[in-house]
């Protein structure tokens, strides 16, 4: 993907705008406690661990703040289909049957 954009963590996502990142291959992700989002800045580095067994599942996702040393939960809401988008690498991954 261009830049190299994995996920998206937002306090909230408009519908089309999620629908487009699952379309590129792109976790759309939101913060279950909304203050985490003032505890990032420009330039910390963030992991997601175990991103593809929590898509399976449909589980939370934890994400560690390597910069800070600080973990924090998001939440990915995906269907049957979006799921399995993500997990192929996007819309143009997936094969018509």
């Amino acid at each position: 993907m261009y830049l190299g954009v994995r996920a998206v963590i937002a306090k909230s996502l408009e519908r089309i705008h999620a629908a487009n990142l699952i379309n590129f291959g792109i976790l759309p992700l939101t913060f279950l406690n909304e203050s985490n989002y003032d505890d990032i800045e420009q330039g910390d580095e963030l992991e997601i661990v175990g991103a593809g067994n929590a898509v399976r599942e449909g589980t939370n996702l934890t994400v560690y703040n390597k910069t800070k040393d600080q973990s924090f939960e998001v939440h990915c809401r995906l269907s049957s289909r979006q799921k399995q988008m993500i997990l192929a690498g996007g819309a143009l991954n997936i094969r018509s049957h």
